[in-house]
Parts: C-alpha cells; structure tokens; sequence
C-alpha cells in the first residue's frame, strides 16, 4: 500500500512539474519507468481535479473536467483491439522471421513461426547471424515491425495499451486535434515508459493521413474510434493504410445506422438504412460497404476480419489490398434490400453478376427485382434499403487464431471470457446468409405463442436447411431457408397452438398468412445438433449492461468546461412537453414574453421572469 500512495504522489509530482522535455518518470517501489509491476499509483489518491484510471496494463491520469473524452464501457472494444492486433502482427512478421511471443507462450512454445528442432526433439538454440529468427515482445520496439496510428486519441490510453500489450510495434502515433489531449496524452505516455514507442501528434486526422500517403509512409494499422461517425475519415484512411494492412473502424451513431435518420445515413455513407430487426448486422454491412466503395475509388479493395456490434456501437476490423481486377467484382458484392413493412420478409438483390468466361470472368449488371409490386405473403408494400455489403462479415480461420491465443495466453483481458463468447459465437454463424429473422418477430407477426429458440431450429433442421445464431442479437434466426418455408413452420405452429382468428382483420398480415395451408407438415421434434456448441458451454454470449447509464458518454467541451453528464441532460428534458412542474419558481429561470412586448399585467405574480430591460412604451 505505501508503494501504491507513493506511486500516486509521484505522479501528481510529475503532472504538476513546469514544462520541459517529456522524460519517463524515476522508478518508485514496485512500479519500474518501463511500466512492469503493478499499475502505478493503483489505490493511492488521485491528484486534485483528476483520477487515476487503470485498464489493461496501462494507467493514466483523467481530468474531472469533461475535457478529454473517455467512456469506460469501451474497454471491450479497447481489449478486442488489442487482440486483433496481435494475431494481425503475428501473420505480418512471420515473413520477416519474426516471432510474436505473448506473456505465458514462452514455455509453450506458441507462437509463429516455431523454432526448428533438433533431432532429439529439443528445440534448437537459435543460430547465430542475419538469419537468425527474432522475437518480438510486448513493451519493446520491434525493428520492421508494425507502424500504427490511432487518429483520434484523446486521452492516449488505447495507444498506451498498444504499447504495452501488443507485441511487434515499431511505433505508434497517437493524434489529436485538441491541443489538452495532446498535453494529456504526452503526460501519460511518459509516465506509463513507452516514450520510446509512441509518439504523440497534434494534427488534424485527415492530413495526417493525406500527408502520409503523400510521403509515401503509409501506416500498417489505423485505428479509427471518433466520437460519432467516422465517415469524414474514411477516405483519408482507405489510402494511408499500407497494402494489406489493417483497417480498425467503430461507428457509435447507431441512431443513424439502425433506420431512425435513413437520408442521414445516405448522406454520410452511401446507403439507406432500414429500421427492422436485422438494423444491427445491416449497419455492420452498411459501413464496410462504404468502406469498400470508397477503397475502390483508388483502385483497392477491402477484405474483412471480423465485424461485431457490441453495446451502442459497431466494431469493424478490415484489410486494405490493391488490385484492379478484384476491384471489378465489388459491384457483385453489395445489394439491395427489399423489406416487407407488413410481415418483415426480405429479399436481397446484388447489384452487379460475375460469371465464368474461359480462364477469367465476366462482369454484368445483375438482373431483378426478386420480388413483386406487393410482398406474396401478405399483400403489403415493400421497403428499399442499402446498398450494403453482401458478402461474409469475418474470416473464419482469422477468428479462431484470435480463439486460440485467448486459451494460450489465458487472463490478459478482463473482458476476456465475454471475448471468447462472442467470438464463439461468431465461429458458429452461417457466413454467406446476409441478415437475419427474430423469433418474436415472427410469432407477433401472426399473434401467436412464441416457439422455443431449439424447437424452431429443429423444424429448420428438419425441412433440410441450416440455420445458426447472430452475435448481433440474442433470438434471431440466421438461416438458407426462403421466407415461404419460415412462414409454413409458423402455420404449422398455429395447428399446435391455434391462434384466435376471429380478431383478425381481414386485411391484416396474420390473417393472409394464415389464410394459406402449408406445403409440408414441420417437425418440432427436438435435434441435438439444434443446439449450438457455444450455448451448451455455457458461454457468455450476450452478457447484461455493464452498468447503469452505459450508453454513449457526454461530448468533450473544449475550454474546460464541464458538460452535463447524458443521463442529468435526459431527466431534465424528460416529458418537458407534457408535463408542467408544480413549483412555479422554476419558471423564473425563463424570461417572460410578454413582458418583453411590454403587455404583462401580473405584475409581480408572474411565474416567469421579469428581469432585464424594461419594455419600450408602445408608439402612439
């Protein structure tokens, strides 16, 4: 405990010292300047006006002031980060001859590429000269190793974290626009000993980006967290990253991406969203269309990793390739979608085609639409939304690298065993089935009793098609099935559980639905294989809140003003339209219009306020 308070009290030291060269802070029992040992001033007293916030294996100083953002509910994001990058550094260097080693993986022997062995099975010492294999560890430069840049920083904690957790850094550049943050970030990153790694920048994001490309030093990862969209970003960053290299994107405006503001969201990235219950993997395929439109503009191309909506957000993880030839086929990957308003059938059209001609391909306009004028399920218009990506969401042997350094290198995360659900998760989804259906959404559909999740799978098991979950959702139905074989299991449901149809309108979805016998008699006998591997583990697929309030954070003021936390903001304008307060004094705090055109006659006993210049006398 007295390491941990003097760790504290050196670090208020150090954050009050006039300005000077950025220099590691001395070492302090317990705590080494490279940053081993526990987390510096961990228990101790935050200096006056700030916190200490520990994450990972970094520790920063936060201002009380909302003048640098900072949301604690992203730490997910910030732990996946970290892991992504990894198993991406692991599959740049291994051509080098560079070995990326994490903590625990030592003894193992994990890692790649492996050592060669002797021929007695031990492992051979490593030979001496140039070619001798190299190991890269967390916390150290790695010559020729990966060149990152996290374009909006802020507090410098995820660029801190890169430092200290991912191994196989050259350098990192860690950029704000805000000239506190930057101040901030520099103070954190020479208390936390990665000086020598990261390197603070105070640039506008885009020309850093475009000044980058200009000097030909492109960047191996770029990372892309704003507050908001990232659509002003987006191309400066498909052209700043290196060839292959990766592209790590978050999209917090789910208002925009999820179908409340659908011009809004064409205007930003080139689609229209639609607001129905796939809105989450929608928003996913949304912003790696835009992605991959933008990339084409340059000739390259997008090849995606992992894709995942977590919380309040959506998480991409992307590599940028160039090619003109694979350029050509994007068109044959985006399409449109056409929603049912009334049932919540959908029906995807590509917008381009590619066939075989000889030895190479042939790319057309794709022919349509694959609906009619009205839905054929119950007669209602149709919705268009999109253009989205239709291809697959994640690269499967990607993610189960990402699996397999978790179980190696057990307790790096703390989200670590929410990480392994969702990526469990992940593994088990069907990759070439765009969207999905909701199970409540179908049993409201028809105003019928809601089958259990392994019964309704069993049934698609049963008519010879496959099915899956969503990470995205926690009951939907991710399956091949067209949506007339949905629609004969839900009437073959209402044979077991009658539905009362005399509250029906005629011209209501149910009732046309329903009006239709089926074409064959479903089976609701359960199937082992109807329950997936991640649900009979007992995984954490899709935990509760983290905690109350955990939306999306207050803005950042600049000036070093406090903004109003969100949740103040929303009692205080909760019902403002409907609901009159009873104390009157409240109402001083507003000036009185009609004071003001000078024809007020309550005087004294006005609720509203009277203060300010007194009203001019009306003209004879």
């Amino acid at each position: 405990m007295r390491g941990a308070v003097r760790a504290a009290a050196a670090f208020s030291t150090f954050c009050r010292a006039s300005p000077g060269p950025l220099r590691a802070p001395p070492a302090m029992d317990g705590v080494s300047p490279n940053g081993s040992g526990p987390p510096p001033g961990a228990g101790g007293p935050p200096r006056a006006g700030g916190a200490l916030i520990s994450e990972g294996r970094a520790t920063i100083l936060f201002p009380s002031a909302n003048e640098v953002f900072y949301n604690p509910v992203q730490g997910f994001n910030r732990d996946l980060t970290c892991a992504i990058m990894t198993e991406f550094a692991r599959l740049q260097l291994q051509p080098k001859g560079i070995r990326v080693i994490l903590p625990g993986e030592e003894k193992t022997g994990a890692g790649s590429p492996q050592p060669p062995e002797d021929g007695d099975g031990d492992t051979a010492p490593a030979p001496d000269g140039p070619e001798a294999p190299r190991t890269a560890k967390p916390g150290e430069v790695c010559e020729g190793g990966l060149r990152v840049l996290e374009a909006l920083a802020a507090s410098g904690l995820r660029s801190i974290r890169f430092a200290k957790e991912v191994p196989g850094l050259r350098a990192v550049v860690a950029n704000d626009f805000s000239a506190r943050a930057v101040e901030l970030m520099s103070r954190n990153v020479a208390f936390n000993g990665v000086g020598d790694l990261v390197v603070p920048r105070m640039a506008d994001a885009r020309m850093l980006m475009y000044q980058c490309k200009v000097d030909k030093e492109p960047f191996d990862v770029i990372d892309l967290d704003p507050y908001g969209s990232p659509a002003p970003f987006l191309d400066a960053a498909v052209q700043a990253v290196s060839e292959g290299g990766l592209l790590c994107v978050t999209c917090t405006d789910m208002g925009v991406m999820a179908g409340n503001s659908a011009e809004t969201c064409y205007s930003k990235y080139g689609a229209v969203s639609l607001k129905g219950k796939f809105c989450h993997e929608m928003a996913l395929r949304i912003i790696l269309h835009s992605l991959d439109s933008r990339a084409n503009c340059y000739q390259r191309f997008i090849v995606p990793l992992l894709s995942v909506s977590a919380d309040f957000y959506i998480r991409v993880f992307v590599r940028v390739f160039t090619g003109q030839a694979k350029v050509k086929a994007s068109a044959s990957k985006q399409a449109l979608v056409y929603h049912c308003v009334g049932c919540g059938s959908h029906h995807l059209q590509r917008l381009g085609k590619v066939t075989s001609h000889g030895t190479g391909f042939k790319y057309g306009a794709a022919t349509g639409p694959p609906v009619g004028p009205t839905c054929e399920f119950c007669q209602q218009r149709h919705q268009l939304g999109g253009p989205m990506w239709a291809e697959p969401l994640h690269d499967p042997a990607f993610v189960e690298r990402v699996l397999a350094a978790l179980e190696s290198s057990p307790g790096r995360f703390q989200t670590e065993e929410r990480m392994r659900g969702m990526l469990s998760v992940i593994t088990e989804e069907l990759s070439d089935v765009p969207l999905y259906y909701t199970l409540d959404s179908l049993s409201s559909t028809i105003h019928c009793n809601t089958p259990s999740l392994l019964q309704f799978r069993s049934a698609l098991l049963h008519a010879g098609y496959r099915v899956s979950l969503s990470h995205a959702c926690k009951n939907a139905v991710k399956t091949d099935a067209p949506p007339a074989v949905l629609w004969d299991i839900m009437r073959c449901w209402t044979k077991i559980h009658p539905v009362k149809r005399e509250r029906l309108t005629e011209t209501s979805p149910a009732a046309r639905i329903l009006s239709v016998e089926p074409t064959f008699q479903a089976s609701f006998v359960l199937r082992d294989d109807a329950n997936p591997s991640s649900r009979k583990r007992g995984l954490k697929r899709f935990p509760e809140n983290p905690e109350a309030f955990w939306g999306p954070k207050a803005r950042a003021k600049a000036g070093g003003g406090i903004s109003p936390s969100l949740q103040e903001k929303r009692k205080r304008h909760q019902n403002k339209r409907t609901e009159r307060t009873d104390d009157s004094t409240s109402l001083k705090n507003f000036p009185c219009k009609r004071f003001k055109e000078g024809n007020c006659s309550l005087g004294t006993q006005c609720r509203y306020s009277h203060e300010g210049e007194a009203p001019a006398a009306p003209q004879p």
